[in-house]
């Protein structure tokens, strides 16, 4: 039996040429700026977004974790989206080692509009945190792989840079929101501060996420970078496939999306199950298995004794993510599986 892992496109595998390219990556020393193949990914990287620079780090949350440090001092108060990333599941490192307090703003579909904004920026007071930066999440991983469209980055950024503060967007998965909307992710980045984008979700590769922003932001993140352990030497055994990645892996995205909403569709046509098809705007789909009388943990050690492998996603949803490895077949046969194992 074919396991089918959907638990997330952090499973993906790296294509065979990625593979390919580490072993022939002209390589060099990165804290010194001279690793060759780092230099043309993040030069790729920053003319794929019409930025500046960008610079290679080893995760999102550490994309995530330097530009904070960056646009932040100790005590700032950061804006954010009530389920956002950052918040969620990067362990505290907002407060605990950027050392700003973040203000949370409830959200619909992961999105929180210009006016939730301008009501949260509180007036100078001695009392309040200053405010500095906004962080958005794009697309949203909690509500569902939902997406900001480039306007209503444009119209609460206008609030944001009124107001004098910068904007961050966590863009893990910006490539699967623009492949969504058929958009250049430079209409995202113009109205941005600041972008990270990872190399290691739906583009497939091993390791690695990217941050990209102006030529002074970007020497900031290189030494919050290396503050945090990150200075990397023979970097471009991980930069290789990303260059790969940026060439060949963001069209077939749209493969993907299909697949969930394929997915999606076929999960509300089993008893027990139900999603929000208005959510599934991308590559990840959140099914409410309340109708099924079993709690999530049951229902996804079940599924996982068929071979389907999905995450539980609060208490009375699991998450399925489709990704690089998983075709149209697999998405029949998971849903051909749920379907035989809940009519048992």
């Amino acid at each position: 039996m074919r396991l089918i892992d959907l638990r997330s496109d952090t499973f993906t595998l790296p294509t065979k040429e990625m593979m390919d390219s580490i072993q022939s990556a002209e390589l060099g020393d990165d804290v010194e700026k001279e690793d060759p193949t780092v230099n043309q990914l993040q030069e790729m990287s920053a003319d794929m977004f019409g930025a500046e620079g960008a610079l290679l780090v080893t995760s999102g949350t550490m994309g995530n974790l330097v530009s904070l440090m960056t646009h932040c001092r100790r005590g700032d108060e950061v804006f954010l989206e009530s389920e956002a990333h950052i918040y969620y599941y990067e362990l505290g490192g907002v407060s605990a080692l950027v050392g700003a307090i973040p203000r949370l703003i409830k959200g619909n579909g992961g999105k929180f509009s210009p006016e939730q904004l301008e009501a949260s920026i509180r007036h100078q007071d001695l009392h309040y945190p200053i405010p500095s930066l906004v962080c958005i999440e794009n697309t949203h991983n909690r509500a569902g792989g939902t997406v900001w469209t480039p306007r209503e980055v444009e119209e609460v950024s206008k609030v944001a840079h009124d107001h004098g503060l910068k904007v961050h967007c966590d863009g893990a998965r910006i490539f699967n929101a623009a492949v969504a909307l058929d958009v250049d992710v430079k209409e995202y980045m113009r109205h941005l501060d600041s972008i990270t984008f990872c190399l290691s979700k739906g583009l497939s590769c091993p390791i690695g996420s990217v941050v990209v922003g102006n030529s002074e932001f970007i020497e900031g993140v290189t030494r919050a970078r290396k503050m945090v352990g990150g200075g990397m030497r023979q970097a471009g055994v991980v930069a290789a496939p990303g260059v790969v990645a940026l060439q060949n892996m963001i069209g077939r995205l749209k493969e993907d999306h299909r697949n969930a909403r394929r997915m999606a569709e076929g999960l509300n046509d089993i008893p027990g199950i139900s999603v929000d098809l208005d959510t599934v705007q991308t590559n990840i789909v959140l099914a409410d298995i309340t109708g099924t009388g079993w709690d999530v943990d049951y229902f996804v050690n079940r599924a996982c004794k068929i071979g389907v492998q999905v995450f539980e996603f609060g208490a009375t949803k699991a998450r399925f993510v489709t990704h690089y490895g998983i075709d149209e077949q697999d998405v029949d046969d998971a849903l051909a599986r749920l379907r035989r194992l809940l009519e048992r």
